[in-house]
């Protein structure tokens, strides 16, 4: 344990590193910025350069980088020496307050959704001091933002930061009412579950699908998948151990709170969860873990596949973000009580969450969105692509009784007895937790299932605070003048807790979201149903959402619109690089190796018959029979894909027009491209196929 606590955070430049290098003037400057938002003097920034150079030399750091989160959903990094040459052929060490407020990478080269033209190079990274910066591979890494010369944003990050200031300035408005006056910081918080496939190393790098879109193309179902139910939560194997183990050594060194680890219900899947944190040093954490995930898989000769659908056959892996509200006194916001029923402010807040999700489905709809998720939401795995709220049998009883006016009784146990007596009663939930949920309240915070395991969840969060700040504005407004007393305030809370769930109880549904009948439910409720990407992001620029980012600073209208180009035009690149590699497998390895293989069938029948013109040769015929058809209809659907390709919009085209060309042309031919191709696995013989098969993939790490 002992081990454990000082290898914690051992490469952060954390709290407890700034108060023994800092002096006490500069620290306190650094935390009034951190704490208050208050900005920082160049002065202050020179002192903190200083000692941040220090401490990262001896800790045998000799470069430094701005590491930031454009918008191509991994993160960035330009390295710098610490190295200065002097006149007499030495060097010295050096690092400026300048050098670690502003740094200038090229931003010409990163996605800009067109607020960038190729020749407009500069942008700038502007350090944020609210994440701590960190060691890794000898280089001081300090989290920064990223914008362009003309101050738009072009990163992931930026928004974050504006949603958290407009959270907390909305929700602080709004505690004030019910007397919090000791409460000066509200911020979001975050636990962001990770799941991911662990493979061989050797057989990743086999399959060209694999190397080039991070999941198979190809690949008939195994004799074995998950059915069995016996990976999840099963024995951890002695491999997938010795990398786990690896990885929390790692994170924990970075200050990061990795916790949990267990199988996945998939073979090969698994999972890690870390303990919260506030949303900025959560996203940070949940992109070096990814990062980290991947660079260590190969150390241990495993490759990590972070894809939201890497394998047809199986479960697709998730991220699940834990949102919740915490003060800086404390206090979890979203903790009901003993007495949930009588905690007027608890109750004001959840349906002010509930408004904004209802009023907001699109964005958080959006917030989802990629080529791979489309593969994984809705496939019985995860929530589908329709936006509700799960709140619990008692939640929703609350709700339900301040609703119709009567006096609410509980109906069920607050404890369970499991009816042995060596086992002690346990302590029970006020709920369930629905793991069919979008966006489910478990106990004390919301749980939004939707994100796709290789997803920043920076862009859910900006969404999820800005939509709920935006109500508790309007809360305010409605229940400011309404204090004199606390008789009047509490009627004026109920009544709003009562109009707001009335208006907006469409979108709560305790039930099973995986259901055919809950789809038809939720069109009979005009809940939105957005299936694929591209129907959910062209609503991304609506007005509605544009004067939404506007009014409380988050995005501007051009922004809005270069993230939904980037977004869109990242989709379309994906299926492109997609198609190509499918075309290429399908020439270079399928049809060779099935045109090989149906030699022997034929040969045989040709020999038989030679020896004697009676012999039966009616297996080898069927074989051949079947290997001729869906040879033949797999080359002419791999002919139409490589036409469909030809007739893409060119790269100048609307955004919108060539994601929807590439979601109604070329994915319905990709598909009818694989099934054929996975009928042709089942026929060949395996020592004749071209790569690993799902079998061997799926059971290769021991």
């Amino acid at each position: 344990m002992i081990d454990i606590q000082e290898k914690y955070g051992s490469l952060l430049f954390n709290d407890k590193v700034m108060k023994e290098r800092l002096s006490s003037a500069t620290y306190k400057a650094l935390k009034n910025t951190i704490d208050n938002r208050i900005p920082l003097t160049l002065e202050v920034a020179e002192d903190v350069a200083k000692a941040m150079k220090d401490w990262a030399v001896e800790k045998g750091a000799t470069h430094y980088t701005h590491w930031f989160q454009p918008m191509t959903g991994v993160t960035a990094e330009k390295h710098d020496s610490f190295l200065r040459p002097t006149s007499d052929g030495k060097v010295i060490l050096d690092f400026s307050g300048k050098a670690l407020v502003k740094g200038e990478p090229d931003a010409s080269s990163l996605p800009s959704g067109g607020l960038r033209a190729t020749f407009e190079a500069r942008g700038y990274t502007a350090w944020d001091p609210s994440s701590y910066a960190f060691i890794k591979d000898n280089s001081l890494c300090i989290p920064t933002a990223f914008c362009t010369y003309s101050g738009d944003t072009l990163d992931k990050k930026t928004p974050l930061l504006r949603s958290m200031d407009a959270l907390n300035k909305e929700a602080l408005k709004l505690l004030k009412l019910f007397g919090n006056e000791d409460v000066t910081r509200v911020d979001a918080t975050c636990g962001a579950e990770q799941e991911y496939f662990l493979i061989d190393k050797t057989m990743f790098e086999s399959r060209m699908d694999l190397v080039h879109c991070g999941c198979t193309l190809f690949g008939a179902k195994p004799p074995k998948g998950q059915e069995m139910d016996d990976h999840y939560f099963g024995a951890i194997k002695y491999k997938v151990s010795k990398f786990m183990k690896d990885l929390d050594n790692e994170l924990w060194k970075l200050g990061i709170p990795s916790i949990t680890k267990h199988n996945e219900t998939a073979p090969s899947q698994h999972e890690l969860a870390p303990f919260y944190s506030t949303i900025n040093l959560a996203t940070d954490q949940n992109q070096l873990t990814m990062e980290m995930m991947k660079s260590l898989a190969a150390k241990h000769g495993l490759s990590c596949l972070l894809h939201e659908k890497p394998f047809a056959a199986v479960n697709g892996s998730g991220k699940h973000d834990n949102w919740s509200l915490q003060t800086d006194t404390g206090i979890n916001l979203f903790e009901p009580g003993e007495k949930p029923h009588k905690n007027l402010q608890f109750l004001l807040l959840m349906v002010a969450v509930i408004k904004a999700v209802d009023q907001h489905q699109d964005l958080l709809r959006i917030s989802a969105a990629s080529a791979g998720n489309d593969l994984r939401l809705g496939a019985h795995e995860a929530p589908p692509a329709i936006i509700s709220v799960s709140l619990g049998e008692d939640l929703t009883g609350i709700f339900d009784a301040y609703c119709e006016n009567v006096k609410y009784k509980r109906a069920f146990a607050t404890s369970m007895n499991m009816g042995t007596n060596i086992i002690p009663t346990i302590p029970k939930d006020t709920a369930d937790r629905n793991r069919t949920s979008p966006f489910a309240f478990t106990g004390n915070k919301f749980e939004f299932r939707m994100l796709g395991s290789s997803m920043s969840i920076a862009c859910t969060n900006y969404i999820i605070n800005t939509i709920v700040a935006d109500v508790f504005s309007e809360f305010y407004e409605e229940l400011k003048d309404k204090t004199k007393n606390s008789e009047t305030f509490n009627l004026a809370v109920f009544d709003l807790i009562v109009k707001t769930y009335n208006n907006h109880k469409n979108i709560v549904f305790n039930g099973n979201n995986y259901s055919e009948e809950w789809k038809k439910e939720a069109k009979k409720r005009n809940l939105l149903n957005l299936p694929t990407t591209v129907d959910a992001l062209s609503l991304f620029a609506e007005d509605k959402n544009i004067r939404l980012f506007e009014k409380h600073g988050i995005l501007r209208k051009t922004e809005v619109f270069s993230r939904r180009d980037i977004l869109l035009d990242n989709y379309s690149k994906t299926i492109n690089i997609q198609a190509l590699t499918m075309i290429e497998m399908v020439k270079k390895q399928i049809l060779p190796a099935v045109l090989s293989y149906e030699r022997i069938p034929v040969d045989l029948a040709l020999k038989k018959t030679q020896i004697d013109p009676h012999f039966d040769v009616s297996v080898e015929k069927e074989l051949i029979t079947k290997l001729t058809k869906s040879t033949k209809i797999l080359h002419s659907r791999t002919h139409t894909l490589e036409f469909n390709l030809t007739q893409a919009p060119p790269s100048n085209s609307d955004p919108l027009k060539t994601a929807a060309y590439f979601k109604e042309k070329i994915i319905p031919v990709m598909e009818q491209v694989r099934k054929e191709a996975d009928i042709l696995e089942t026929l060949v013989s395996k020592p004749y196929w071209p790569f690993p098969t799902y079998a061997d993939l799926l059971y290769s790490v021991k």
